[in-house]
């Protein structure tokens, strides 16, 4: 009886909150922290100086997620201060306060202002969930989270991190295909990080339902979280990355407009689709091949009637300039004499139920067992699969499905993975499925082709997966409310260290209008991933099947975006370099200004640093855009505006709303068709006058493989001051010659006639300018036509582009 009793009574205990209860034993060891009670223990280790490593559990040792964290402690000096009921711990950037009472942790800077504090009710476990309660301080707001829609700031909402297929998903719905358990909160006292680094389920709720606390929660496992502390939200982003990785370069191609459909088949369409972009002079690199390319979707296979020679189709459209990516499906169909299933039995690589049988879901090709990617031996034989692809000449590997996604959407959670030697179930695994698969894929794309940069896509991951791959948004709709929120879960992936990123331009479910994907294809220029996308059974979508004017649209800013190609590559090289956004969410800059917040602003972001774009709904003609702290040109007509204000902005459907910054720098090229197609040998440099200055930083190597980490690079940083009316191009590094033999440097807002140049005066030529083409009237009726706007009279200095360090002064 009395057994039964204390059985009965342990159940009661699980199902109410248990806090951690007070420290009772503790010491201090190298870099950690660490101390226990009868139910728990917790580790504290000061990683960096502005970051601390919080793990709390109930288990005999702690769990450790192997997959996100790559950066390893650097033991930075600190000191420890023992009072009666709490520790201190002090860092260069941090004061770490540890209430030995009730385990309840404050986080304050080096003067002692609180930036992050647990609540009272601290840590606590109601049966194997664990919870963090923290606190919301005066103003705060929260951003982040990666690939999550909703509103830019956080407050009031709750959001779930679980992997999920979702078709046609809700601007509102959650959880999405990705799961990026960090967030940056920001108050009147400054910013921090907090990345929960823990693949099971997870919650971070910042006041739904609730006005006493946030939290975050896991449903099993340690509570195990980075707080991350630096002056500004720019170092907080950096130092995240630092932790889990930042991108690699990826080849320039890349970076060009991509072409795909549910699906392009057969050989002749593929063929067909890329000579339109080449007859219409629009420039596209990447025609992507769906799952109809598959016999019976079956991966690593061609269908032998619609694609019966790749080869030489792949050949064939190498040779107009075009790279092939090809999808790939974890699926293994279940069909004896179909290799890749045999090989997968015969090795033990496929994911299992308890009892060693193979675990089996429906998705395309029927019955079908899935690779285990948490298994070393599974990524290696995965690697060598792809040869059949590499073979043939595929480019790049676009991995989808790998939530893993089944039909019946309900994967039983009894099923077990390897997770690097330590077997768990589903439950652990899931989040990370589909980042091992991108690791698998870009391993592979590597070991096949070892002097290439990869590029691979992906539609799953967690925190980390930028290391491995490019991300997309998935299955959205056409709809003017899904590309805004497109816009949104870039920006928050930015923020979230997934630089390379985009949204299906034009929506793959439904079809969009002809103004929505006139305006979608401008947005989609300014977005660090350019790819329209759609879905089967629906009209072509092609950028010239929806008329002459959303054609000529389409183009004018598929050109900008190649001209724009050296500012965008550069910006590339800097973000594999620091982890900073392309696509940078105001909130990352000017997060004290309320008003970035608010529902009419929040869309707007900066790309490539000088440009300051507001995306509007295309069945709109005139739209508040919000200017912030600085000078500001209207791009297309140097209009010029002071900023802390909100101005109202006419928005024809051929000109997006976008801005310069005054005192910014970046770079152009003369048009080209696709990014192997020489240009004309001639750098154009746009130097905006304003009241601060800028630094641009300009990158060149060969645009694919591997000799750049061997020097072979051409960068130099072009400098504008203000003050001393002043342009410097420093010293060219890297052993790589640059591709421009001559600069065109025009001056905007500039009241300069003429320049010096190495003591040598310079008059300076005037020419007019047009960043966009003058669209065709189609229709002769007045007040049919399209607004027009060129630049009069911009003025500019040709020279040659020389390695050597040089100034031009006298700008005023």
């Amino acid at each position: 009886m009395s057994s039964t009793l204390r059985s009965l009574s342990t159940s009661r205990k699980s199902v109410r909150s248990q806090p951690f209860g007070p420290v009772l034993d503790w010491n201090l060891e190298n870099s950690q922290l660490e101390g226990r009670n009868d139910q728990a223990q917790f580790r504290l280790t000061i990683y960096q100086p502005g970051i601390v490593r919080v793990q709390i559990s109930r288990f005999e040792q702690f769990h450790s997620n192997p997959y996100s964290v790559v950066a390893q402690p650097s033991a930075p000096e600190f000191s420890l201060v023992e009072h009666e009921h709490s520790l201190e711990i002090h860092t260069p950037l941090l004061q770490i306060k540890v209430n030995l009472e009730s385990f309840q942790l404050g986080f304050f800077t080096t003067e002692g202002t609180l930036l992050n504090e647990d609540d009272p009710l601290s840590v606590s476990w109601i049966g194997s969930e664990v919870t963090c309660y923290k606190q919301v301080q005066k103003n705060e707001k929260f951003v982040g989270l990666g690939e999550k829609t909703g509103n830019l700031d956080r407050s009031g909402k709750a959001y779930t991190h679980w992997n999920t297929d979702y078709f046609a998903y809700g601007v509102g719905d959650d959880p999405l295909y990705m799961s990026i358990p960090f967030y940056i909160g920001t108050h009147d006292n400054g910013a921090y990080g907090i990345f929960l680094d823990n693949t099971h389920k997870s919650v971070f709720n910042f006041g739904a339902s609730t006005n006493r606390f946030v939290y975050f929660s896991a449903e099993d496992g340690d509570l195990d979280y980075y707080f991350i502390y630096q002056s500004d939200i720019k170092g907080i982003i950096q130092s995240y990355t630092e932790l889990t990785g930042r991108m690699q370069l990826p080849p320039k191609w890349a970076l060009g407009f991509q072409q795909c459909r549910y699906s392009y088949y057969p050989d002749s369409e593929v063929y067909a689709v890329a000579q339109g972009f080449r007859d219409k002079k629009m420039p596209a690199d990447v025609i992507y091949l769906d799952i109809h390319h598959m016999e019976a979707y079956k991966v690593f296979t061609f269908d032998g009637v619609k694609f019966s020679d790749p080869k030489s189709m792949i050949a064939a459209l190498k040779a107009k300039g075009f790279k092939v990516v090809v999808i790939m499906d974890p699926g293994i169909k279940t069909e004896k004499g179909y290799l890749p299933y045999d090989e997968g039995l015969e090795k033990d690589l496929f994911v299992k139920y308890p009892d060693g049988k193979t675990y089996e879901a429906q998705v395309w090709p029927g019955w079908c067992a899935f690779p285990d990617f948490t298994l070393e031996e599974t990524r290696k034989w995965w690697a060598e699969k792809m040869a059949f692809y590499t073979e043939a000449g595929v480019d790049g590997f676009w991995t989808d499905m790998n939530e893993p996604a089944s039909w019946g959407q309900f994967t039983p959670n009894l099923i077990e993975f390897a997770f690097e030697g330590r077997t768990t179930s589903h439950r652990e695994a899931r989040n990370v499925y589909g980042m091992q698969m991108a690791r698998s894929a870009q391993e592979g794309s590597l070991f096949q082709n070892p002097a290439k940069r990869p590029f691979v896509l992906t539609r799953s991951g967690f925190a980390g997966i930028q290391r491995y791959a490019a991300a997309w948004t998935g299955d959205n709709v056409a709809s003017e409310e899904h590309m805004m929120a497109g816009i949104r879960l870039v920006n928050s992936l930015g923020m979230s260290g997934v630089s390379f990123a985009g949204y299906d331009v034009g929506g793959f479910a439904g079809e969009a209008t002809q103004s929505l994907f006139a305006r979608w294809m401008s947005i989609g220029a300014f977005s660090p991933f350019y790819r329209a996308h759609s879905m089967i059974n629906s009209n072509d979508a092609e950028p010239w099947a929806f008329g002459e004017e959303t054609e000529e649209i389409s183009r004018n800013y598929m050109k900008l975006r190649y001209r724009l190609l050296p500012t965008i590559y550069s910006k590339f090289y800097l973000s594999s370099k620091t982890g900073l956004p392309l696509a940078e969410s105001l909130a990352v800059q000017f997060a004290q200004d309320e008003k970035i917040f608010h529902s009419a602003f929040q869309n707007q972001y900066l790309f490539c640093d000088s440009f300051l774009v507001a995306p509007v709904e295309s069945n709109k003609e005139i739209t508040k855009v919000l200017l912030p702290q600085g000078d500001w040109y209207y791009l297309y007509s140097d209009k010029q505006h002071l900023g802390e204000q909100t101005i109202y902005q006419d928005c024809p459907l051929n000109y997006l709303p976008v801005y310069v910054q005054g005192g910014s720098v970046f770079a152009m090229q003369s048009q080209i068709e696709h990014s192997g197609e020489a240009h004309d040998g001639v750098l154009e440099l746009h130097v905006y006058h304003g009241s601060s200055g800028s630094n641009y930083f300009h990158y060149e190597d060969e645009g694919e493989g591997y000799a750049y980490q061997n020097g072979e690079y051409f960068s130099r940083t072009i400098s504008f001051d203000p003050g001393k009316g002043k342009l410097t191009f420093s010293s060219a590094e890297g052993t790589f010659p640059s591709e421009f033999k001559r600069l065109r440097v025009f001056f905007h807002g500039f009241k300069s006639t003429s320049v010096e140049l190495s003591g040598e005066q310079h008059s300076l030529q005037k020419k007019n300018y047009a960043f966009l083409s003058r669209l065709t009237e189609f229709d002769p009726l007045p007040e049919h036509h399209h607004p027009y706007f060129e630049i009069k009279q911009l003025p500019y200095l040709e020279l040659d582009h020389l390695s050597d360090s040089f100034e031009i002064t006298g700008l005023t």
